[in-house]
């Protein structure tokens, strides 16, 4: 049976509200130095509404992507009570953080597919042109 359209709609406000919330907090809320620069990317809500996993992207290497998480990961019963006070609802799912590598996935994969067409390029100009046929 289809999900009603009342309850998809309450599950993308809260995913909404939790993006813009939590990437609030990112911005200056959040005092560890373990953090690096990063940001909300998505955000995937149980189908029971228990938990839900926040995915973020970090600008820097992949030392301070596992830094920022563990960090992120220490603060998470923090960021639930703030955000149980910010929405003001009864219930807030357990949070769990996950890097989101796509943005640099997307990155190399345009970097291939260049070197891949420019390879194609090189290839036609070097190439003998085919010797003209004719019908007998």
């Amino acid at each position: 049976m289809p999900e009603q359209r009342a309850r998809t709609y309450h599950r993308n406000r809260v995913t909404s509200t939790f993006s813009d919330e939590i990437g609030a907090m990112l911005e200056g809320e959040l005092s560890d130095p373990r953090i690096a620069p990063c940001h909300v990317t998505d955000v995937v809500l149980a189908p029971g509404g228990k938990s839900a996993r926040i995915f973020i992207a970090v600008q820097g290497t992949e030392v301070e992507e596992e830094e920022t998480l563990a960090a992120l990961m220490t603060a998470r019963m923090f960021i639930r009570s703030s955000l149980r006070e910010r929405m003001g609802v009864r219930h807030v799912p357990d949070i769990t953080f996950a890097i989101d590598r796509s943005e640099k996935m997307t990155g190399r994969m345009d970097e291939l597919l260049g070197r891949m067409r420019k390879r194609d390029k090189k290839r036609e100009a070097t190439a003998p042109a085919p010797e003209p046929t004719t019908l007998s």
